[in-house]
């Protein structure tokens, strides 16, 4: 394939063997004896940037479209591959410059032209501003798709937390007994919401004080572990005991809530001791699982949370009634995840390119560069030339997310974790 039409824009030869990987290895060794050697990692598409055949937005969605895991997440790779970040980017880029070279020219030849028209200035520097939050907006949603959701799903034992697991994901994981404390380890399972969303469950061994052994006491800790690293926890209490004397909710489950929601560093101590707390707060619900069995057992078929204590229901997200066993309350569970974890608005079908860590890291100096410059042209104290500081500070991170202005140094970074040649 004769350049430069070619992908890297050079001259590419392809060749394809015969029979499995031992034809192919023995073919490489001839081409490494010959001459040749075995690419870098990302080095087609780095050879491909460094021809102009792509921007560096383009060229970071390669990897993502490669290790996409749903078809949203592919979708939104296409869409960046497309240019969506970099012709967006480069636009706010070209009204910067040209706001620039406007200050400029004012440097040297003020004289000779017009006065500055200051709040027109100003209003063009907030719609460069502007679009660079709706940009920087889209980062949430980027993550989303490609690293999705990791979901503890904790409680005290036998109160459903395998049944749920198992209802949600569609499967069979997790072993499902009477016996409390069958669940010994951290079970995964996983799953796709709103049709791109990849989401990790993890049913977690029951969390008590009193364990029986040595083996339940790992899967206790490993339980707290796992919790304390996802980005969603999903508490489960029974609701099927809301008959009982100390209704749905328990001691046991205070415990549970002391511990891993309010995350207190000595649960004995009194729940508004303030500085018990490690502040480190994790979107979570509350799940009142066995309800078929609640109303079963209570004629007057009141809710099961209802009896709910008050601090409870404020610090969680949102409180659901389900039944693993029925399949009810599965979908209001799965839209107060998406909501809680900002993927409601990710509407399936529609996604567009989002951007990644590193160009949302760049837009935010850009739009910090952008405010600066607003306020020193609204405040009208400092002259022009001060202006001109903090707006090629913009353009610079501005440039960093196409590849216009990026140092060899990023380059390294950016297809170091490409695969092997791509």
């Amino acid at each position: 394939m004769l350049g430069p039409r070619s992908f890297t824009a050079e001259d590419v030869v392809e060749i394809h063997t015969h029979g499995g990987g031992v034809c192919a290895a023995r073919v490489i060794d001839v081409c490494i004896a010959g001459g040749a050697r075995l690419a870098r990692p990302g080095e087609f598409t780095l050879r491909a940037y460094l021809n102009g055949r792509m921007d560096l937005s383009q060229a970071e969605s390669i990897p993502e479209l490669i290790g996409a895991r749903t078809v949203a997440a592919a979708d939104s790779a296409l869409a960046g591959i497309a240019g969506g970040v970099g012709k967006e980017v480069g636009e706010i880029r070209r009204e910067c410059l040209d706001i620039l070279a406007e200050l400029d020219a004012r440097l040297d030849f003020d004289e000779d032209l017009p006065p500055l028209d200051v709040p027109g200035l100003v209003h063009r520097l907030e719609m460069a501003k502007q679009r660079v939050d709706v940009a920087m907006e889209t980062s949430q949603q980027g993550r989303l798709l490609r690293s999705g959701l990791q979901i503890a799903i904790v409680g005290r034992p036998n109160v459903g937390k395998s049944s749920l697991l198992n209802a949600l994901s569609g499967t069979d994981r997790a072993i499902v007994t009477s016996l409390a404390g069958t669940t010994r380890d951290v079970v995964e399972a996983s799953l796709v919401l709103n049709g791109g969303i990849p989401v990790r469950l993890l049913d977690t061994a029951g969390v008590r004080e009193e364990v029986s052994d040595e083996v339940e006491r790992i899967g206790v800790e490993r339980s707290v572990n796992a919790a304390h690293g996802a980005d969603i926890v999903v508490m489960v209490c029974d609701g099927g005991r809301g008959g009982g004397e100390e209704g749905v909710w328990g001691a046991e489950d205070e415990a549970i809530f002391n511990q891993i929601i309010l995350r207190k560093k000595n649960k004995k101590e009194d729940n508004d001791n303030q500085n018990n707390v490690d502040g480190k707060h994790i979107p979570s619900l509350l799940v009142v699982n066995k309800i078929d069995l609640h109303n079963n057992n209570n004629n007057n078929n009141n809710s099961g949370t209802s009896t709910l204590p008050k601090h409870v229901v404020q610090a969680f997200s949102a409180v659901v009634e389900t039944s693993a066993s029925k399949g009810t309350g599965l979908e209001e569970l799965k839209q107060s995840i998406l909501k809680v974890s900002g993927a409601s608005s990710i509407a399936p079908g529609g996604v567009s390119w989002a951007v990644n860590e590193r160009q949302a890291e760049a837009l935010t100096r850009a739009r910090e560069g952008l405010e600066r410059v607003v306020s020193l042209a609204a405040g009208g104290e400092l002259p022009v030339d001060f202006w001109t500081i903090d707006l090629r500070s913009s353009l610079i991170s501005l440039g960093e997310v196409s590849g216009e202005d990026v140092t060899e140094e990023v380059l390294d970074t950016i297809f170091s974790r490409f695969c092997i040649g791509k």
